[in-house]
């Protein structure tokens, strides 16, 4: 079972990229280079998934001004990958997306961050891994529960502040917020006054 704080279990799988060609991805290709977002979706052509997959690439940018690399995945084949994203939405596709959408065909991965399902599919599992390679985060979810991107960028913002400026983020904390310092005088100095003063 992968534990954050832990390394974030390695992959190198089949994939449909952005650039409406086939290719290989690892989690090796982007240690010391970008922070990864590994999201697990059930499967292509359903309901609640491309709504997700749609507004993280609506969000492309919000994620590469974080240095974040987002990686979809489920355990259909990357030509289905392909097909669906040739269909429009109206169609009951996603159109073109401007990340990979990885083919986890033999469910290992899916396995090896324990989101595989009894019926064979991966839950809605989201796991932030940093440039080191360790996982930051993760949360999960039933396949009938849709993502917050706007959670997922506060989630990443909190980490990675974190990671600058070694204060933690407190409750509902957003970016450009006051944090606090990781000791008991900080956390009397938050309660007292920061949270009237941000």
């Amino acid at each position: 079972m992968v534990l954050v704080s832990q390394e974030a279990p390695k992959f190198s799988l089949e994939a449909f990229l952005p650039s409406n060609e086939f290719g290989k991805i690892s989690l090796d290709d982007y240690i010391g280079e970008k922070w990864v977002l590994l999201f697990f979706y059930p499967f292509d052509f359903t309901f609640v998934c491309p709504s997700e997959i749609i507004a993280f690439s609506n969000y492309i940018e919000e994620f590469e001004k974080r240095d974040v690399q987002i990686l979809g995945c489920s355990v259909d084949s990357k030509f289905a990958h392909r097909v669906w994203t040739r269909m429009t939405p109206q169609e009951g596709g996603i159109g073109n997306i401007k990340f990979p959408l990885l083919a986890d065909v033999s469910k290992t991965c899916a396995e090896s961050y324990n989101v595989l399902h009894k019926e064979g599919m991966a839950l809605r599992g989201t796991f932030l891994i940093d440039k080191s390679g360790l996982l930051q985060a993760s949360s999960t979810y039933n396949s009938s529960i849709g993502r917050s991107i706007e959670e997922t960028l506060r989630m990443i913002d909190a980490c990675q502040h974190y990671e600058k400026y070694g204060e933690v983020c407190p409750a509902n904390w957003k970016k450009g917020k006051k944090a606090m310092k990781p000791s008991p005088q900080g956390i009397s100095e938050y309660l007292t006054n920061g949270k009237e003063n941000h």
